[in-house]
């Protein structure tokens, strides 16, 4: 598969309605350049923005807007699954979004694999607390069940570290290293996406 016709999609599970500013979305840019400059077609849905009930089927009827993200999902081969961090967990909206996708560890291929295989998929965190390896790891853990494949280092984070403090859109502290291994995230994405490209998990 060429890179040109590769696709990403963004969950951002900011507990922010658009237009407010989601220091999430401020770093998951940071992945979303590096991936556009290796011709990746990268959508973003605010969860916060959409209806999405709770449940772990794909579509749970009137109103539903998951069934329309399922589908870009599908659509996509890189998969960045955004979150801040609250009392040390991934959001409620990055839960749910879990929860729903679920349905998709027995929806099937045409060879009769998982859908989410030969996917790749990671994940971005920031919180002004400390929390993030488990938040991490919490994310990675769950995709990995539904299918997903999780390269080496596809992640970055961002926390201020014990205590109160200001959030990523208020100091500079410590964003040259998030910015960097966000890169270096888009990067190790690609590389695997291309891979499973090319020689594909087997039925």
């Amino acid at each position: 598969m060429e890179a040109a016709l590769m696709r990403a999609v963004v969950l951002n599970c900011t507990l922010k309605k658009s237009p407010d500013q989601s220091n999430t979305d401020l770093l998951a840019q940071v992945v979303i350049d590096e991936l556009a400059k290796k011709d990746v077609d990268v959508t973003t849905f605010r969860l916060a923005d959409h209806a999405i009930p709770p449940g772990v089927s794909t579509d749970v009827g009137d109103g539903d807007e998951w069934p329309r993200i399922h589908a870009a999902l599908l659509d996509a081969e890189i998969l960045v699954f955004a979150t801040p961090t609250w009392v040390g967990h991934p959001s409620s909206l990055a839960q749910r979004a879990l929860e729903r996708m679920d349905a998709m560890i027995s929806e099937t291929d045409d060879e009769d694999r998982p859908v989410a295989y030969n996917r790749v998929a990671g994940v971005v965190v920031t919180g002004n607390e400390d929390g993030a390896h488990h938040v991490i790891s919490e994310i990675a853990g769950g995709l990995g069940d539904i299918g997903y494949t999780i390269p080496g280092q596809a992640w970055t984070y961002w926390n201020r570290g014990p205590g109160p403090g200001p959030s990523f859109s208020e100091t500079a502290e410590g964003h040259e290293w998030s910015e960097n291994t966000g890169r270096t995230m888009a990067a190790n994405l690609h590389a695997v996406a291309l891979a499973l490209a090319e020689r594909p998990i087997p039925a």
